[in-house]
């Protein structure tokens, strides 16, 4: 067995406003993702996505299901997105192998039996995945950066200039229901999603990297009149729920990749907040 799963469970806003910081920690922050020759995440019941990371270092690792999903396997009602953040390696879909580079991505459609992850030949391997139930079967594509939807917004004046890779939405590939991409802000910024936003229609996870280890990202989350806040360092995650703002300012320029799920595929379905209405 070389797939762990733990599961949390939605949180009310009410709620919330009562978390000091460990509780907050506890329940929308993923620290550890990556460990040696394992497929390790967690289950949210936010829309039910799979949040998760996979290092192959001495031996290919197989997607295996777990008692959450009560299936012979994984992918069984399920898809599935891969993003590398690591060196360039091998996905292997049901006997087919995907060269997949730094920074591609690789949809994998609901009904794939078989899915291996290797060892990259020199380097680390790391793998980013959001997985979430999925009603219908569609194909195995591999969307590099050339292929992606790209929008840079911001300015350096603000802060905020960065360049939107969006990499597995339907624009690009189908889905039945998940959507993910990849945000790198330039040198000298520093804020991302600002001004902020929330999407009552669906849940979003954010997965910071490219960051120092002596660095770190301030990330924020809440009801825009009750705004909390997260400490996080490299290749952490934290959960988005529905209700909250997902955005961010970091102590140097860094990459995150955002993963959602839910009742759309509408990338721009947002209800924007000001940041002057944020308390």
């Amino acid at each position: 067995m070389h797939t762990f799963i733990t599961t949390r469970y939605s949180n009310h806003p009410e709620d919330v406003k009562n978390y000091d910081t460990s509780k907050l920690r506890d329940h929308f922050l993923i620290e550890s993702l990556f460990i040696k020759d394992q497929i390790n995440g967690v289950y949210t019941l936010n829309d039910r996505l799979i949040v998760g990371g996979i290092n192959p270092v001495s031996k290919a690792i197989a997607l295996e299901s777990v008692d959450q999903l009560k299936a012979r396997y994984f992918l069984e009602r399920r898809e599935i997105g891969v993003i590398n953040v690591g060196a360039p390696t091998t996905i292997e879909v049901d006997g087919i192998p995907y060269q997949i580079s730094h920074k591609e991505a690789l949809y994998i459609g609901q009904g794939a039996q078989e899915v291996l992850f290797h060892p990259a030949q020199s380097g680390e391997t790391y793998l980013y995945f959001n997985s979430a139930p999925a009603h219908k079967h569609f194909p195995t594509k591999k969307v590099g950066i050339d292929d992606a939807e790209v929008v840079t917004l911001g300015s350096l004046e603000n802060s905020n200039h960065r360049t939107i890779y969006k990499l597995l939405v339907n624009s690009v590939v189908p889905t039945c229901q998940l959507q993910m991409g990849m945000t790198e802000l330039k040198p000298g910024s520093v804020w991302n999603t600002m001004p902020a936003h929330t999407h009552d229609r669906r849940m979003e996870a954010y997965f910071y990297f490219g960051l120092a280890a002596d660095q770190a990202v301030c990330h924020y989350m809440g009801q825009a009149e009750e705004t909390r806040h997260i400490w996080m360092k490299n290749h952490q995650a934290v959960i988005s729920p529905p209700w909250s703002i997902h955005s961010g300012a970091g102590t140097s320029n860094y990459t995150f990749i955002w993963g959602m799920a839910g009742e759309n595929l509408d990338y721009g379905d947002m209800d924007t907040i000001a940041p002057t209405a944020l308390k």
